[in-house]
């Protein structure tokens, strides 16, 4: 009888965020795995947004992070560049990557390296904004001084190249900034395109913005920098008189005003007449952000339609590359009910990678205090329990059986119906004190067919071991992490034991990978 070749075999498949078996503890006293320093940076870099957390500061983590990206570059330069790279780009974060690539470059001069990829395509890679160029040399500034290695000078040059243009230098280049696009041209001399011949007049009038401002004129080949000098010429009196008339929505936005430097541009108050001629031309999350002040300056329900049309449209949401967690803030921060149905809408379109997965799921979604306390960013009230609760609940929404439970020091399950809203639903979820994620696994599983836990892994110690313990072996057990600490609440990268994380849906393709047995890669090596 054949034991091990028969019809039933399945390979074991593996993932890449991998526990290297050293016991450690959680910073709440659990017994924590660690995690080998690809697998530790991967998860840190995903969930950090210059924060501090709970269990750390952003002093702490910044440091940690910058550590591991050094190690790396000097020891796994392709990986290294390949993350940063993702980073920016379908990872969508933008300062993980910039300070990534800055210190991937040091690390690297500092070594002697030359093997991999080279220092100036790992800079180009992530700065794919116009304000990034700058962003990076007043971090390395900053950081390591006013000398600036010919590597980071050439890739700022390279990503200038591509990146500047009319609407970026009104946009960008600004007296806010530390480094004007002035600036950055006489420290990196980039050239001009050679496929882009108006940009050498372009470049000029940035150097002429930055030294003589009031003797600067744009070239007269650029329709939107002449169209913008005419506006700026108005007397103060005459400008509203542009606003209210006919053509002036399209006089706006030929001439490349954001609706941030409207308020400036007319000296008086965004009314509903201002902000319905800068709607047309403002972007998708611009306008998700801004719904609030719509209705306080009374915009019209015809222009209010176009503004949902435009938010829930799903090549607009693709577009805009936001995490989900952003329409749940639009959402809490928008006051009429006219503007729920289209930010349910972008929120779904934005959740689209979730997969349906079939048979019995539990989701277990941490809401302890430490996810309340760590925000998602600066400039952001939301928090990872927030997250944690999108996620799940999207997760619950398209399966085909599921239990969702929130945990804490206690659980309870979250009852919802198929078909119902996710943002109705996050209001049933609690803050349930500290974190005792065994206890929660051991209550709730009943048999399903995986689990599924949301959290930071900071669990208390138990006397039943960790979370993972709780189910059995052949039961896959994943993990998503929304932190990126150190220590992880259970093995990782084989055996039905899997970790993946990030503050998007996109961590959710490795889950149908590895139920069909298939190894799940890195995402940029997919």
């Amino acid at each position: 009888m054949a034991r091990f070749n028969s019809r039933a075999a399945r390979a074991q498949p593996t993932s890449r965020v991998t526990s290297t078996g050293r016991v450690l503890r959680s910073h709440e006293g659990g017994k924590g795995r660690e995690r080998d320093a690809r697998s530790e940076l991967f998860l840190l870099a995903v969930s950090h947004f210059a924060t501090g957390t709970f269990y750390e500061r952003a002093e702490d983590r910044d440091d940690r992070f910058a550590k591991l990206v050094r190690k790396l570059a000097a020891e796994d330069p392709a990986w290294t560049a390949g993350l940063l790279r993702w980073l920016r780009g379908e990872g969508n974060l933008r300062t993980a990557s910039i300070v990534g690539a800055a210190e991937y470059v040091k690390a690297r001069l500092d070594a002697g390296a030359t093997h991999g990829p080279s220092n100036r395509q790992v800079v180009d890679s992530v700065l794919q904004r116009p304000d990034e160029p700058g962003e990076l040399l007043a971090y390395w500034t900053s950081t390591y001084g006013r000398a600036v290695p010919k590597p980071v000078k050439r890739g700022i040059a390279d990503a200038v190249r591509r990146l500047y243009g009319g609407r970026a230098l009104l946009k960008y280049d600004t007296a806010s900034r530390g480094y004007r696009f002035g600036d950055i041209l006489n420290l990196v001399h980039a050239a001009p395109d050679p496929g882009k011949p108006w940009q050498g007049e372009l470049f000029q009038y940035a150097l002429d913005r930055r030294h003589n401002p009031d003797t600067a004129v744009p070239p007269a080949s650029n329709r939107m920098l002449t169209a913008h000098r005419e506006l700026m010429a108005l007397p103060v009196a005459e400008r509203r008189a542009v606003v209210t008339s006919d053509g002036g929505a399209e006089r706006l936005a030929v001439a490349g005003m954001t609706w941030e430097a409207l308020a400036g541009w007319l000296q008086g108050p965004m009314d509903r007449v201002a902000w319905e001629a800068v709607i047309p031309s403002m972007g998708a999350m611009a306008l998700a952000r801004n719904l609030r002040n719509f209705d306080e300056a009374g915009v019209s329900d015809e222009v209010a339609a176009q503004v949902a049309a435009r938010i829930s449209d799903p090549a607009e949401v693709a577009r805009s590359r936001q995490f989900p967690f952003r329409y749940l803030a639009a959402y809490q921060h928008a006051p009429s009910l006219r503007w729920s149905y289209p930010l349910e809408q972008a929120l779904g379109h934005s959740l689209a990678n979730v997969p349906a997965l079939p048979g019995r799921t539990l989701v277990l979604v941490d809401r302890s205090g430490s996810m309340f306390y760590s925000r998602m960013s600066d400039r952001s009230e939301l928090d990872r329990a927030d997250a944690a609760a999108i996620f799940g609940t999207a997760l619950a929404l398209r399966a085909a059986n599921a239990d969702l439970v929130e945990f804490g020091s206690t659980s309870n399950r979250v009852r919802f119906r198929k078909g119902e809203s996710v943002l109705k639903i996050l209001g049933r979820f609690g803050d349930l004190g500290g974190t005792d994620t065994t206890e929660a696994v051991r209550r709730h599983y009943r048999k399903h067919d995986r689990v599924l836990i949301v959290t930071d892994e900071q669990y208390a110690f138990s006397g039943h071991g960790d979370p993972t313990e709780q189910v059995p072996a052949h039961v896959p057990v994943y993990t998503w992490n929304l932190a990126g600490y150190r220590a992880g609440h259970g093995p990782s990268g084989a055996g039905n034991r899997h970790t993946f994380g990030g503050l998007s849906d996109a961590a959710f393709r490795m889950v149908p990978l590895l139920e069909a047995a298939r190894d799940a890669d890195w995402p940029w090596a997919a």
